[in-house]
């Protein structure tokens, strides 16, 4: 039985050290980057509750201009992940971000429509 409670408490100190160690992306990002499309300026604005990441892009260019909700978000660990929909001339576009949270960083790789990657930094606003 004293092998079980050790067990166990071992085991819950290592998810609240996870836990504690994993990176925070709630707040708001910035990033700018060039495209085949010409130069993209990205306002993100994330909140984390648990695993589970919602918030809003913001696009500032010629191409794309407006605010979108990010879907399908998720964060793990230094992991963070979602889903941007927007319309580009009249066309939605799904664009997938995949990437990892680094301090006040964010290694970005977004996939359009499935075959176009471009990566990215965003930068924390303090």
């Amino acid at each position: 039985m004293t092998k079980y409670r050790t067990l166990l408490g071992a085991v819950v100190a290592i998810v609240m050290v996870t836990a504690a160690l994993a990176a925070d992306a709630t707040g708001t990002w910035t990033a700018s980057f060039d495209t085949q499309i010409g130069v993209q300026k990205y306002t993100y604005t994330f909140k984390v509750d648990g695993n589970k990441l919602t918030g809003k892009a913001k696009a500032e260019s010629e191409a794309i201009k407006g605010e979108s909700e990010i879907t399908e978000g998720k964060v793990n660990g230094d992991d963070i992940s979602f889903v941007e929909n927007v319309d580009f001339q009249g066309m939605p576009i799904r664009i997938v971000y995949k990437g990892k949270i680094a301090g006040d960083e964010i290694k970005f790789t977004r996939t359009i429509l499935d075959m176009i990657t471009e990566d990215l930094v965003a930068k924390r606003v303090k």
